[in-house]
């Protein structure tokens, strides 16, 4: 398989995308019949936290918490990512073979309404366990992609907010900003929040610890909410991780005080 997917990369054909699809199939034929693809994070909390897995009765992590829990605690997730992904396929090898709870990267106030999942020796092929690897590492970034908020270059927002006569919001953010991190993977991909961007709002984003901030913008901290509105002009700075309601607050005064200046 691996000779394969050199010869279709030579053809000009990503063996990298290849091994993506066949990791769907894989997953789909033979892990998710336990494991559901994607259940949004508050959703997670509430059916754990607060009614004991009886709102969604899952038989096991849902593959966004894999994900996002895999690359977080398997390897080192700052170093070479090439070696990162050796090092969380090792990982998902090591397991699938030889499942334990004590391997288990579920916090104990989730893992205890699950039965550790039998051995799949036999049952896979190494090169299905490296397709597979390859989509649930890949998994959470590119849910992100698709759910989150289209994001424009500061010079297009200001153009478009003029056309449109909406405000801008500059998502000030860093690489390894857990914070940022937790908003990206909760909040920025949430159908309320983003259908609320996406009527209001023209979405930047800038990553602070590679690119400077426009309008000499400054931040000591991740992540940070500037809106600016179409003249270019600063209505609030707001820092910090935010729930579901408290962000669709912060649009909604955001709108409301852009509102105001404009009557003045």
């Amino acid at each position: 398989m691996k000779n394969m997917f050199k010869i279709i990369s030579i053809l000009g054909v990503s063996s990298s995308l290849l091994l993506s699809n066949q990791g769907l199939e894989v997953f789909k034929a033979k892990c998710q019949s336990c494991h559901t693809p994607f259940i949004p994070i508050e959703k997670l909390v509430e059916n754990f936290m607060e009614e004991d897995n009886k709102l969604l009765n899952l038989k096991a992590p849902t593959l966004n918490q894999i994900s996002y829990r895999l690359k977080q605690q398997i390897g080192n997730p700052k170093g070479d990512e090439d070696i990162h992904r050796m090092e969380v396929e090792a990982f998902i090898s090591d397991y699938l073979i030889n499942p334990s709870s004590n391997k288990s990267l579920c916090k104990e106030d989730v893992l205890k309404f699950f039965k550790t999942m039998p051995s799949m020796k036999g049952k896979i092929t190494s090169d299905e366990i490296e397709a597979v690897s390859e989509y649930i590492y890949d998994y959470e970034t590119n849910l992100i992609k698709e759910k989150s908020i289209s994001y424009q270059s500061f010079d297009s927002a200001i153009d478009k907010a003029k056309k449109e006569d909406k405000i801008i919001i500059i998502k000030a953010s860093s690489k390894y900003c857990h914070y940022c991190k937790k908003m990206d993977r909760e909040i920025l991909i949430d159908k309320d929040v983003v259908d609320a961007l996406n009527k209001n709002f023209i979405s930047v984003s800038i990553d602070v610890s590679k690119n400077d901030l426009p309008l000499e913008l400054k931040t000591t901290m991740t992540p940070t909410f500037f809106f600016i509105d179409k003249n270019k002009k600063l209505i609030k700075e707001v820092a910090g991780a935010w729930d579901k309601e408290d962000f669709l607050l912060i649009l909604k005064e955001i709108r409301e005080l852009n509102q105001k200046r404009g009557k003045r």
